[in-house]
């Protein structure tokens, strides 16, 4: 058996049940061999599709995914995914073939391109190891949830693995959650009990399947209200003490309410210049607790108060167990009924700026957000319309909001509505885009269709780079280099065998609701051409905070 046959199938056994990718010669029999062992291959139309599909697929379902590139070309396309996935820390197994010939058109420093973007990388380097080496690169992966680069050059590849190598060994363990230590858990809880007014941020480390029922228990003991992170976005959707986002994406009310904690905890959350608004939303009176199980984590974006090294739901539960009265805390019976009438962007009235010609994306999501099944995982491309959806559009839990950003990457919303629809195909796939990171990546399109997802692609269609338009527009600079001219997408839609509506009125919408009613026989394309007086409040906010 040679090397290639025999790191897919080792990797396989090991856990690795979606592989993502382009083949090539060069990763062909990796890949081969990984579905012959009972992996599901997806295959991609670029590889930089491939990447994000499998970061999507990984968050959302919780396993470590896998993507097979070809040698050079193949990796380099792949990066700003891999970038992506590695900003994030999304445990994902980069499985490359690699050319190591001096006189290779393929050849490049694959090991170093990786570390210039944050993965960290391994080597198949002898057949006699080959099996291991591959197992401790998805162990780390998956253990210390990084982006794991695994060179597999073409030389060690063909060569035979010697008999008596143990293939078929059993999954590997669980990443040990992290306990923290009594005096912090200690100093947690006087935190908890002194505060008047505490708001806990949940962020992707409270992503877990038991960290949310625990901070609902420690949340209602001390009358805390709850945010997340634009990532962890959905986790207390419950809860009527839910605030939603923290943030650039945070209701005027939600803003007003952190802005007025007297303690401020994050739970698995970076509290970076999105989640805390460049720290306009922590109050001048406001303790800043952080609970990580990275200790490099705490206080890596702002100054804290307290830093408590420990798996979220674990060092939730200590602070359970150290007992004490239940507290009125925030909760007030007249937040209550504010939060009731209040708590979402779509209860903030406003003056809707439609016309004939074009759809004010405000009343396009909240008509969407009527219109589309609640059971949902809905995918956000970068870009200027990126609040809209985030804002509008709610969604049943954490596994329902997936949120490819940390890279800032326009064109990446496509694939991350793939990925995600896989880990549930459960649910509806929403992916909205702009049009230009529509444009971008209107070859997995193909993706969507050939896969046969039940997808609803919708493309806040302003025909330009809107975020540059509004930030340089205003002080008298030329927009030809940002702006295009229209594009009729819904039509290159139909090409790759959607169906597809334009709308420019909320009349058109009757078409998406009549498709949301069935039969669905191919997937929906939403081609909607909306106003673009307006530059979008959050990225407004960022700009200034540059």
């Amino acid at each position: 058996m040679k090397v290639a046959e025999a790191v897919g199938r080792a990797l396989t056994a090991a856990g690795v049940d979606h592989v993502f990718g382009v083949v090539g010669s060069g990763n062909f029999h990796l890949t081969n061999a990984m579905v012959a062992a009972g992996a599901r291959f997806v295959a991609a139309r670029h590889e930089g599709g491939a990447a994000t599909m499998a970061d999507a697929y990984a968050r959302t379902s919780g396993a470590v995914a896998a993507v097979s590139v070809h040698q050079g070309p193949g990796l380099t396309n792949a990066l700003t995914g891999i970038t992506e996935a590695a900003k994030s820390r999304t445990p994902l197994l980069v499985l490359a073939a690699e050319a190591t010939a001096q006189n290779s058109n393929f050849r490049i420093d694959q090991a170093m391109l990786a570390h210039s973007v944050g993965a960290v990388t391994a080597r198949v380097t002898t057949a006699h190891d080959a099996v291991e080496q591959a197992r401790a690169a998805l162990q780390r992966a998956r253990h210390d949830r990084r982006t794991v680069l695994l060179n597999l050059p073409l030389e060690v590849q063909s060569l035979d693995v010697p008999d008596g190598v143990l293939l078929d060994a059993l999954p590997m363990p669980a990443r040990e959650p992290v306990e923290p230590s009594g005096s912090a858990v200690a100093d947690l809880v006087r935190a908890l009990e002194t505060a008047r007014r505490p708001v806990f941020v949940a962020g992707r480390g409270a992503r877990t399947a038991v960290a949310p029922d625990a901070l609902l228990a420690l949340a209602d003991r001390h009358g805390a209200l709850l945010a997340t992170s634009a990532v962890a976005r959905g986790l207390f959707h419950d809860s009527p003490w839910s605030l939603d986002v923290s943030g650039g994406f945070a209701s005027p009310l939600a803003t007003k309410l952190i802005q007025g904690a007297d303690l401020i905890v994050g739970w698995g959350c970076a509290l970076n210049m999105w989640t805390m608004r460049h720290g306009s939303l922590i109050g001048p009176e406001a303790t800043v607790v952080q609970i990580d199980d990275d200790p490099t984590a705490l206080g890596a974006h702002r100054a804290i108060d307290l830093g408590v090294t420990g798996d979220v739901e674990r060092t939730a539960r200590r602070a359970l167990e150290a007992g004490g009265e239940e507290r009125q805390g925030y909760r007030t019976p007249e937040l209550a009924a504010a939060l009731a009438s209040r708590r979402r962007w779509r209860d903030v009235p406003y003056d809707d700026e439609g016309t004939r010609e074009r759809i004010d994306p405000r009343t396009l999501s909240i008509a969407l957000d009527d219109i589309l099944p609640a059971e949902r995982v809905v995918a956000v491309d970068s870009g200027n319309f990126m609040g809209h959806p985030s804002a509008y559009l709610s969604v049943p839990d954490h596994n329902g909001f997936c949120f490819t950003q940390a890279f800032q990457s326009i064109g990446l919303g496509l694939a991350t509505a793939i990925g995600a629809a896989l880990a549930r195909p459960d649910r509806l796939p929403v992916a909205t885009l702009g049009d230009g990171g529509a444009l971008m990546s209107a070859v997995e399109l193909d993706t969507v269709r050939r896969l046969g997802l039940p997808m609803v692609v919708v493309v806040y269609n302003d025909e330009s780079y809107g975020a540059e338009v509004h930030h340089f527009g205003p002080d008298g600079f030329p927009l030809d280099t940002v702006t295009f001219p229209e594009t009729d997408i819904a039509a290159v839609a139909r090409g790759y065998g959607f169906e597809a509506v334009t709308v420019r009125t909320p009349a058109d919408l009757k078409s998406v609701a009549d498709w949301v009613a069935g039969p669905r026989s191919a997937p929906l394309l939403v081609d909607a051409k909306v106003t673009r007086d307006h530059g979008s409040w959050w990225l407004e906010e960022a700009f200034r905070g540059h």
